[in-house]
């Protein structure tokens, strides 16, 4: 398993957490679990087969690191939110924005362009067709605006 699909799952973490306003200890260790994973493989394919341990350092750090900057992410979101209310976006959508935004801020081994592209790519996944650019547009913008800092 690559950074590529550690990201995903770290994606479906911060989607469920997001239904329980990011307070959930438990979570993050019970999913992260072997036998749990397993549970899941014949579901999902993403979730067959054992997670590098530094992946797994990957994906508890970055969620992790979302529920605790998740007011700040939020606060971002809904400065770069042009013609969109962000209290209608869909609990995807958040979660996309939230994981690659902690990205572009606080994952040094993360250039931008990779947070916002892979952004993009799971919009493409697991939202409506119009999803994509909005996340695009919004992270473009985010990028811009620190690049002129």
């Amino acid at each position: 398993m690559g950074r590529k699909e550690a990201r995903e799952l770290a994606l479906h973490l911060i989607f469920e957490l997001s239904f329980k306003k990011f307070d959930d200890e438990e979570l993050l260790a019970d999913r992260l679990d072997q036998s749990v994973m397993q549970s899941l493989a014949g579901e999902i394919a993403l979730y067959a087969g054992e997670i590098p341990e530094d992946q797994k350092r990957y994906i508890r750090s970055t969620v992790t690191g979302v529920c605790t900057h998740y007011t700040e992410l939020d606060a971002v979101i809904g400065a770069h939110s042009t013609n969109w209310n962000t209290n209608r976006l869909s609990h995807m959508t958040m979660s996309l924005l939230r994981l690659a935004l902690y990205e572009m801020q606080y994952v040094d081994d993360v250039p931008v362009g990779t947070a916002i592209d892979e952004a993009v790519e799971l919009a493409k996944k697991y939202e409506s067709e119009e999803v994509p650019s909005y996340i695009n547009g919004v992270l473009g913008a985010v990028a811009r605006e620190r690049a002129a800092d």
